[in-house]
């Protein structure tokens, strides 16, 4: 009797491995950007809770705006607004009856833009064109 020797030959598996090499080159731009849109939905998400947490601390401290560690104290957002969330970094700057909550992109990998949001309660584009849609800087998201 003969045996046989059944299996792979390096051929067929080299032609395999090109074959997902290819798929994954396809796939993983698209999987990137995809990952930025929802890192940008939430930002935008993000600042209208920082909104409405403004108004609330408004409410209860004098009329006075307050910055990111004074909301997180009174338990209006959450304790991760100290650090990035969801690959961006907000920031809220308060000067009397005034502040301006901006969401930059922690790296360009985690968000093309950045946005920011005064007491009007308008999420806009950054001024800075190069984290605005071309001429959109400082316009309002849709």
């Amino acid at each position: 009797m003969r045996k046989t020797n059944t299996g792979f030959s390096l051929l067929e598996l080299l032609i395999v491995v090109a074959i997902i090499l290819i798929i994954a080159t396809i796939a993983i731009p698209s999987l990137l950007r995809s990952r930025q849109a929802a890192n940008e939905s939430s930002a935008v998400a993000n600042l209208r809770t920082i909104n409405t947490a403004q108004v609330t601390y408004l409410s209860s401290a004098g009329g006075n705006f307050g910055t990111i560690t004074n909301l997180v104290a009174a338990g209006l957002v959450d304790s991760r607004f100290g650090g990035t969330v969801s690959g961006y970094v907000y920031t809220v700057t308060t000067s009397g009856a005034d502040y301006t909550a901006d969401a930059v992109p922690a790296s360009s990998n985690t968000g093309r833009y950045g946005y920011y949001s005064t007491p009007d309660a308008v999420v806009r584009f950054s001024t800075a064109t190069s984290l605005a849609p071309t001429g959109q800087a400082g316009q309002p998201v849709q």
